[in-house]
């Protein structure tokens, strides 16, 4: 069994494991100091200097972030002159910080704020001496505004450290020094995959999504646009916890009723063409196999992960699938096969996707994605977005009656709903790859192997006639960095990888921690929206995509098999190698086949 170190801190004798830090101690037995920049799933920065406390009687506080305990330390966390230092260091902050408080994006759940608040802080104790900066609206997706950073470090520890882009860093020194872009060129021209990872850890209003939510409310108002809305597995999986209900439980026919309250014509549903993406991907992974072609085949479904890819594994775009993703695949089939069956002009069609996820923002504008003859998706709202026009409609979400949505492209089996979570996209495709590879149905549906939030997962099942499967799955695009340099490792070495199948979602946890959800999104929350997936997976009396109706009609009326030439063209896409330094397209790097 491990020693552990006895501390004391505000006379309370503790246990705790060497290597903790005083914070971490204080925090495991409900001991409040407070923070800023510090995260619970971050490396300490140390930058606020709020969490400063009194050691072993030494005259000068020190912060208890990265201050490792030792045998015998005695701390104390609260005196009147460790609050009258924090209270100084929180009017600093405000001096240099645009207070906007009721307009800006993060009111009501901002960190600073309500510390500020809890302490009783008032604004105008220090004087101004922001000098305000003209925002940074050059990319499609996320919005940058550095009057409201407090340059804690969180947006430059997740992006450089988590997700391994390095777009976001520390630029010039002492009181000058602030975050920026690296190049100074602006988000939208870095290597920045609009993950949103970010936003979401950003505690004050410096980093939020490019809204669109004037652009849907003007459509819904236009009598001569017909708006049809989708919603993305993930979504249902939030709602709950936003509107006081049990954030287990998921609430699809709860958020069709706010829709069709807010206005959308036609109330549809990604999950159904989250089955169609794995009849696609499924059988493309089939022909791969008994063809000799190339794998492992790469999922697909993940803009953040398909911009990196592109920027730093081009040499590896040949594995990916060209399946386009869900939300794409909708928002071709509404403004042709949805338009024909309806007899509605396509061009009066207004396709909006209300996603998790900001980088599907960018996917929406990548000027590929035009199968339909127009923009296949006008607009992509975040579920904050979708929140907003929630509370905006006045709608009592909590106690709404349910209802269906719109047949046609609405149905959904549990492999659709799984896409949500880590490890989701692998399992709804090997229950169906199963199926097209031996003709026969795959009895136990749950493959709790590729399930969890390990960074780097693998496994493998047993197919009859072919033997084993071998899958891996990344979370995050740290984690997909360790697994494609293995990836391209053994393709350099041998020409073969170990895998078959590998599925990488962009953000950690997959979409159900996106960077368009709630702000607060923590790790333990994305478990709890995943779990709350995997029950609603659980509990639907079909759990197969090929077992889908609606799926088999749109190939019956219309597609005509998975992979043929109507599919190739409108559900297939194909990638474009990126400059690492600017993130602009180079040159295109492989086509739909």
């Amino acid at each position: 069994m491990e020693n552990l170190i006895n501390v004391v801190i505000d006379g309370k004798a503790i246990k705790a494991k060497p290597g903790s830090t005083i914070l971490e101690v204080a925090n495991a037995n409900k001991i409040y100091i407070p923070t800023l920049c510090w995260h619970e799933e971050l490396p300490p920065t140390s930058n606020c200097g709020l969490c400063v406390v009194y050691v072993d009687k030494r005259p000068q506080p020190i912060r208890a972030c990265s201050t490792p305990i030792h045998e015998g330390m005695t701390v104390v966390t609260n005196t009147k002159a460790l609050r009258q230092y924090r209270k100084t260091l929180l009017q600093l902050f405000l001096a240099n910080h645009h207070v906007d408080c009721p307009t800006c994006v993060a009111n009501n759940n901002c960190e600073l704020q309500t510390l500020c608040n809890n302490m009783g802080v008032e604004m105008l104790e220090a004087p101004p001496i922001l000098k305000m900066q003209a925002i940074d609206n050059s990319s499609i997706a996320i919005m940058r505004d550095n009057n409201k950073c407090i340059s804690c470090g969180r947006c430059v520890t997740i992006c450089n450290e988590v997700q391994k882009v390095s777009a976001l860093t520390f630029v010039n020194r002492g009181f000058d020094g602030s975050v920026d872009v690296s190049f100074l060129n602006g988000i939208g021209n870095s290597p920045c995959i609009n993950c949103g990872q970010c936003i979401i850890y950003c505690p004050v209003g410096a980093l939020y999504e490019r809204s669109h939510v004037e652009e849907v409310w003007d459509a819904i108002y236009d009598e001569t646009k017909h708006v049809v809305v989708q919603e993305a597995p993930a979504i249902r999986a939030s709602l709950a916890d936003e509107f006081g209900m049990d954030v287990s439980e998921v609430t699809p026919r709860k958020m069709y009723a706010a829709l069709r309250t807010i206005g959308f014509d036609a109330v549809m549903d990604t999950n159904f063409t989250a089955d169609l993406t794995i009849m696609e991907e499924g059988t493309e992974l089939v022909d791969r196999i008994k063809n000799n072609k190339p794998l492992p085949l790469i999922t697909s479904c993940s803009p953040g992960w398909i911009k990196y890819m592109e920027t730093f594994y081009p040499d590896l775009a040949e594995y990916v699938s060209t399946a386009k993703s869900p939300m794409s695949m909708f928002g071709v089939l509404a403004k042709t096969y949805y338009a024909e069956k309806k007899d509605i002009n396509p061009a009066n069609i207004v396709s909006v996707a209300i996603m998790p996820c900001t980088a599907k923002k960018f996917e929406a504008n990548r000027p590929e994605l035009r199968d339909s003859g127009y923009q296949d998706t006008d607009y992509v709202l975040t579920t904050r977005e979708f929140i907003r026009l929630i509370k905006e409609a006045g709608i009592d979400f909590k106690n709404l009656e349910p209802q269906d949505p719109d047949e046609g492209m609405s149905f959904y089996t549990g492999a659709g709903t799984i896409f949500g979570a880590t490890g989701g996209v692998m399992e709804a495709a090997i229950r169906s790859a199963y199926t097209l590879i031996t003709g026969e149905e795959l009895e136990q549906v749950d493959i709790l192997q590729v399930r969890g939030f390990e960074g780097v997962r693998e496994g493998g099942i047993e197919i009859p006639g072919f033997g084993e499967l071998k899958v891996a799955i990344a979370h995050g695009t740290g984690n997909a960095q360790t697994l494609m340099d293995k990836v391209r490792k053994q393709l350099k070495e041998t020409g073969k990888c170990e895998y078959h199948f590998i599925e990488i979602m962009g953000c950690p946890g997959g979409c159900v921690g996106g960077g368009g959800q709630p702000r607060g999104n923590t790790m333990k929350k994305r478990a709890t929206r995943a779990q709350a997936l995997y029950t609603e997976d659980k509990n639907l009396k079909i759990r197969k995509s090929h077992q889908n109706p609606e799926v088999q009609k749109v190939y019956e009326e219309y597609l005509g098999e998975p992979n043929s030439p109507l599919a190739q063209k409108l559900l297939h896409t194909y990638y474009f190698e990126r400059s690492p330094i600017t993130g602009k397209a180079i040159k295109e790097k492989t086509h739909k086949h």
